[in-house]
C-alpha cells in the first residue's frame, strides 16, 4: 500500500478542526453550533472529541477527515488552512 493509499490518523493534541470551522448544525452543549475561531465544548483537555463516534456528533464533524494538505505539519498550519478555506466558503 502506498502513503496516498494510507489513511492520514489525527495529530495528538490537535483540534484544529474542532476549532477552525464554523459548524451550522446543533452540538450538545451548543444548540446553535459554533462560529469559527470557537474551541467546540465537546473538544476536552487533551484535544479529543467527547461526542466522536455517537450519533450526536454533527455530520459535518464526521466528513471532515485528515489530510496532509489540510494538517500539514503542525496545528498552526491546520488552523491556518481552515481558517482560509472558511473564508473562502462563506456566503
Amino acid at each position: 500500500m502506498t502513503t496516498a493509499e494510507t489513511a492520514l490518523q489525527c495529530r495528538p493534541g490537535c483540534g484544529a478542526c474542532c476549532t477552525a470551522p464554523s459548524i451550522t448544525s446543533p452540538i450538545p452543549g451548543m444548540p446553535n453550533g459554533k462560529p469559527a475561531g470557537v474551541r467546540c465544548v465537546q473538544l476536552a483537555d487533551d484535544m479529543r472529541c467527547l461526542v466522536f463516534g455517537r450519533p450526536e456528533r454533527p455530520a459535518f464533524c464526521g466528513g471532515l477527515q485528515p489530510a496532509a494538505d489540510m494538517c500539514g505539519a503542525s496545528r498552526e498550519h491546520a488552523m491556518l488552512w481552515l481558517a482560509d478555506l472558511e473564508r473562502a466558503t462563506a456566503p
